[in-house]
């Protein structure tokens, strides 16, 4: 009994190494994309990138980060992206299995009886085993294919959760940005209540007429139509964050806009760097490593299938002969089973196979040009955004200045009342866009790290 599993584990094992040798691992091909020209009016040689920077140190805000941290916990499809790893994983394990023999045990009795003679009392206890020789590669392909899907959905899970943490900080400063121009609208609207009120006592001492005092309470009502409008922007944003979080729509406890910290210039890095740092990449070329492996167990259909089985075991009945107590009883059998007519099933699974890998190839190589798109365009957001800050900084205190002016005119002078009520306007818009361009400016940060790979 030793002697045999001595022999059939070496046969095995030499079996085994040689099926081993015959594909050669995953190794990423040249690929038609030129890597290292993905960014473009980027300094080429710093390899700084802000992807390295842990979601708590980027986003410092306490309410933000407790809420990153819910949505880590209980977002729903963050739950099932790791439900689908551990499905990969019972996958590989039943890959990797594959390399052990079957075994079985049977046990067997039973009782015979005439008329005239003896009771006879038979027993069969054997254990069996089988054992699939890897000589062509088939199990090593399955097995490698697995762990590429493991990987595959490893990265995924990866990409749901940078992908949600970005989500959530985006959501969370545009309730910020929201409740900034609530706040301007609602410090406007007192000032355009005080203005109604002086057109008001300017129509009694006869320097204005009705149509002022009417279009001053216009003005002051389409103001509060717009209040009313960003209150409504507010519950939505509320009713949509709750949901990333899996609970039920609730009020979120915030900061203010103003108190929001970033990095001057955020660092973007290489362009190889998202080979590594962007999930989405990641699992594209796990993809293509998995229809590699199928290329290959399609090629391997091709080729028999070798199998060692035996049984070992104890038995008393030996032919016709009934003894008691029994003996042992061995047996050993190789068997090799060669495809004849399913030829051209083979062929076209193996075409099948190389078109679903030159597939995974072209949407591996197309994942780093959208990767190379989406850091272009969110470094592009992030500067325009800064640029108009300036200029909104400036519009805004030139426009204060000339409400300022067009009030003191309007009191003392014949200046018209809608050249006041124009500047009033335009003051409020500016002061609304440069709350628009502040939140821009955060959310350039936010994209640029989500697009660099950042939200480990």
């Amino acid at each position: 009994m030793k002697s045999f599993s001595y022999y059939m584990l070496c046969a095995g094992t030499v079996c085994l190494m040689a099926g081993w040798s015959i594909y050669k691992p995953y190794s990423r091909p040249k690929m038609e994309v030129a890597v290292d020209s993905l960014y473009r009016d980027v300094e080429k040689s710093d390899t700084t990138s802000i992807a390295s920077v842990p979601w708590e140190l980027l986003f410092t805000d306490s309410y933000l980060q407790e809420l990153i941290a819910i949505g880590l916990r209980q977002n729903t499809d963050l739950r099932i992206a790791r439900t689908k790893v551990e499905a990969a994983e019972a996958v590989l394990m039943n890959a990797r299995l594959s390399y052990l023999p079957s075994l079985s045990l049977t046990p067997e009795g039973g009782i015979n009886h005439a008329v005239g003679q003896t009771v006879g009392k038979t027993y069969n206890l054997s254990a069996s085993a089988s054992w699939e020789i890897d000589l062509f590669g088939k199990i090593t392909n399955a097995k490698r294919g697995a762990r590429a899907a493991l990987e595959g959905s490893r990265a995924y899970e990866q990409a749901v959760r940078t992908g949600l943490i970005a989500t959530i900080a985006g959501s969370y400063y545009t309730l910020l940005m929201l409740d900034r121009q609530l706040d301007i609208s609602q410090r406007t609207l007192e000032n355009w209540e005080k203005m109604e009120q002086t057109i008001q006592a300017l129509k009694l001492a006869g320097k204005a007429n009705d149509a002022a005092v009417l279009q001053a309470k216009a003005s002051r009502l389409s103001l509060e139509s717009s209040t009313v409008s960003i209150l409504r922007s507010i519950r939505e944003t509320e009713n949509s964050l709750s949901a990333l979080l899996a609970v039920s729509p609730t009020n979120i406890e915030r900061g203010t806009l103003e108190e929001q910290q970033f990095p001057d210039t955020p660092s973007i890095g290489l362009p190889i760097q998202l080979l590594a740092n962007r999930p989405d990449v990641r699992q594209a070329e796990w993809n293509l490593s998995q229809a590699y492996y199928a290329t290959n167990a399609a090629h391997a259909a091709f080729y028999p299938s070798i199998t060692l089985s035996g049984t070992a075991g104890w038995t008393n009945n030996t032919g016709e002969l009934v003894s008691n107590p029994g003996s042992w009883l061995f047996n050993a059998i190789g068997a090799l089973v060669q495809p004849l007519f399913n030829k051209g099933i083979n062929i076209s699974n193996l075409r099948q196979a190389k078109a679903r890998q030159e597939e995974a190839l072209l949407l591996f190589q197309q994942s780093l040009l959208n990767a190379g798109k989406e850091v272009n365009n969110a470094l592009t957001k992030w500067q325009a955004a800064n640029m108009r800050l300036e200029y909104g900084n400036q519009q805004v205190s030139t426009l204060q200045e000339a409400v300022r002016k067009t009030e003191l005119l309007m009191r003392h002078s014949s200046t018209n009342y809608l050249e006041v009520l124009t500047a009033r306007q335009s003051l409020l818009e500016a002061e609304l866009t440069l709350a628009q361009d502040k939140f821009e400016i955060i959310q350039g940060v936010i994209d640029l790290y989500h697009a660099v790979g950042g939200g480990y």
